[in-house]
């Protein structure tokens, strides 16, 4: 009997161990930050992004991977202590650029984990491979470029560039991870002393793309207020040309009507035009009309006579006035 009973406790205990482990193993949370992949007998079924409790099948049958759905942070040539300090990797960032020149590049590669059958399954360590292929890819790309590029105003061109060569060699490799983003920290050359001279043709360079700015404003200005002078100028041209032609075709009009009344009567139309000029060009002159023959001559004066009074009316005038 006591042998039975011994067996059975343990019977009980076993049974006890296995419903507590079916308890608490049959039943994961996910946070709304994680993802979780449910494994079953070490094979990734399914992807569970949904937040709350889930219920799986007990250890060792299946089993859960929580990973996280943020964005994560690689840095490349430094890295943040404990203190909060950053510590520089020299050896790692020094690299050669197409002018073969050294320079020290540090950058910020910003990435998350997309499917994570892939990430978990795919590679033992992908955050390693991650930090190779920055590696490779920005020693590419900063060989292919110029030291002037790599300082000044190439970095924008060598970060999308080394984005652009980093994702294609993410998704050669296959290990279910993105690249969001690749932002230069800093691209400096070693030598302070070169740093010192590089910084001076830097400075002298700004000066000279200042002063090219400077002037060609004032060109623009110039050339504006060249425009204006002549735009007014071609108002004023068309402003006369309107007027010459108003005024033509108002002489025009006063021709043809004068026509219409030369050809009802060209013989008086034709004398009085002659008066009509006589009395212009000659305005103070006496002017008589005589007969073509000159037998007889008779005169016409053409300006308006004052009527004459005799010296008796211009007495009896005088006297009115005096009462």
């Amino acid at each position: 009997m006591s042998v039975k009973r011994t067996l059975m406790i343990v019977g009980l205990g076993i049974f006890g161990i296995i419903a507590l482990i079916t308890v608490f193993t049959s039943w994961y949370t996910v946070d709304e930050s994680e993802q979780a992949v449910v494994i079953t007998f070490g094979r990734a079924d399914d992807t569970v992004t949904n937040p709350g409790l889930h219920f799986k099948l007990p250890w060792p049958v299946q089993s859960v991977e929580i990973l996280s759905r943020e964005t994560f942070s690689l840095q490349f040539g430094y890295k943040q202590n404990k203190a909060g300090e950053l510590e520089a990797y020299d050896a790692e960032t020094k690299m050669i650029t197409g002018d073969e020149n050294i320079v020290l590049t540090d950058l910020v590669v910003q990435w998350k984990i997309t499917e994570p059958n892939k990430f978990l399954f795919n590679s033992q360590d992908p955050e390693r491979i991650l930090h190779s292929a920055t590696s490779s890819a920005i020693r590419s790309i900063i060989g292919s470029s110029s030291i002037d590029a790599a300082l000044t105003e190439g970095k924008a061109d060598i970060e999308a560039n080394t984005r652009q060569l980093l994702v294609s060699l993410i998704e050669k490799y296959d290990i279910g991870i993105s690249v969001l983003g690749v932002k230069l920290q800093d691209v400096e050359l070693p030598n302070k002393d070169v740093r010192a001279a590089f910084t001076a043709v830097t400075d002298a360079r700004e000066m000279k793309n200042t002063k090219i700015n400077e002037a060609e404003k004032y060109e623009n200005q110039r050339i504006s207020e060249a425009e204006g002078e002549r735009d007014a100028i071609m108002s004023k041209a068309k402003g006369t040309k309107t007027a010459r032609i108003e005024q033509a075709q108002g002489d025009v009009a006063v021709f043809n009507k004068m026509y219409e009344q030369y050809k009802g009567n060209q013989q008086i139309t034709r004398e009085r035009l002659i008066i009509e000029t006589l009395e212009n060009v000659l305005p103070k002159a006496q002017i008589y009309i005589m007969n073509d023959d000159g037998s007889t001559m008779k005169y016409l004066p053409l300006q308006q006579l004052q009527p004459q009074q005799s010296p008796q009316t211009q007495t009896e005038k005088k006297e009115g006035s005096g009462n």
